[in-house]
């Protein structure tokens, strides 16, 4: 089993940053894909950020340029740095953790977290 906790979001102006983190706890050796997703009111959850092994990443267009996914091992955490945010950023953020290194993205498997609420006012 994986626990997921993820932290930081909160409430920031159109053009602020944020740096969400989410902590891995349990059987975090085998978890070589990571990502962040996301879920606005009345919206399909979407992926954003993804992570495998090897350091592989890939962006949702909309946050190319503005998002970064990273991963520290030692710490058992990923990140997802955001800046120069949009009104349009606004959702849930969930962190997820997957088993195999090459999986399918649009499902949704894999371990989740509760979700942390970012808001981002015009």
């Amino acid at each position: 089993q994986v626990q997921l906790v993820e932290s930081g979001g909160g409430l920031v102006q159109a053009g602020g940053s944020l740096r969400l983190s989410c902590v891995a706890s349990g059987r975090t050796f085998s978890m070589p894909a990571m990502a962040w997703y996301r879920q606005a009111p009345g919206k399909q959850r979407e992926l954003v950020a993804s992570l495998r092994s090897g350091g592989f990443t890939n962006y949702e267009d909309s946050v190319k340029g503005r998002f970064t996914i990273s991963r520290d091992n030692a710490k058992n955490t990923v990140y997802l740095q955001m800046n120069s945010l949009k009104p349009e950023d606004t959702a849930v953020y969930y962190c997820n953790a997957r088993i195999a290194q090459y999986t399918n993205w649009a499902r949704l498997d894999g371990y989740w977290g509760q979700g942390t609420q970012v808001t981002v006012s015009s």
